[in-house]
């Protein structure tokens, strides 16, 4: 198993044929029904396991699974270390509520609020984002009406040959109301299109940085295991 990647960016495909009216015009947003842009990107990413393995985490991939299933191999997944505020959410078992570092956004400050469910087994680990949410001020909130999203991230490991490899696939999905000139004026591609493009960025800068901080804590982990055992 050699260090690889897939990327792939789906254009939306909810453009109606009508975006316009019989004369090929296009009529004003207020007229219309809500139009709703669908964005999406994929990263894969599958990264060795043998340097770590080599430093005490046991003979086969199985160790990685391990460390998911416990608590810090859960706080490397949210990357707790690089949030506000992180806990438990009461009604949903196995979900935790990540809030983000407010940020300045346009003059408004801006704090980010996931809500993700970490599903670890034997044979793989899955987080999913159960909602996103802008907290800040009334009109930053009214935001969170206008669009949606879903990502998820499946894990999974393996011994492929001689090399125990660990692979990361992550989606990311959005929906947004295209209710603002001048993008309400055009085909919802010229929306899609670039914001496909934008979070596949997104993606293919923090995949990779996802892999690379989980190998970090693996490793520190496996080391701990001898003493913790000792």
């Amino acid at each position: 198993c050699t260090s690889r990647s897939w990327r792939t960016a789906v254009a939306g495909s909810n453009a109606d044929a009508d975006d316009g009216d019989e004369d090929g015009e296009f009529v004003p947003t207020r007229t219309r029904a809500s139009r709703r842009a669908r964005l999406s990107a994929r990263r894969r990413e599958s990264i060795r396991l043998l340097d770590v393995l080599d430093g005490g985490g046991g003979t086969d991939a199985g160790g990685i699974g391990e460390f998911l299933r416990h608590p810090a191999g859960v706080a490397s997944l949210l990357n707790t270390r690089a949030l506000q505020s992180f806990a438990p959410v009461e009604s949903e078992p196995n979900s935790f509520r990540c809030t983000l570092h407010r940020i300045g956004f346009l003059g408004f400050q801006v704090a980010p609020v996931l809500d993700l469910r970490v599903t670890p087994t034997c044979t793989d680990c899955t987080v999913e984002m159960l909602s996103c949410r802008f907290e800040g001020s009334g009109l930053i909130e009214q935001q969170n009406e206008l669009f949606s999203a879903f990502m998820r991230n499946h894990i999974t490991w393996g011994d492929i040959g001689e090399e125990p490899c660990l692979d990361i696939d992550v989606n990311l999905e959005v929906a947004l109301e295209v209710y603002t000139k001048p993008f309400s004026l055009l085909p919802l591609s010229a929306v899609e299109k670039p914001g496909n493009l934008l979070m596949q960025s997104l993606l293919d800068r923090l995949v990779p940085m996802l892999g690379e901080q989980l190998l970090r804590d693996y490793h520190s982990w496996v080391q701990q295991q001898p003493e913790a055992s000792s």
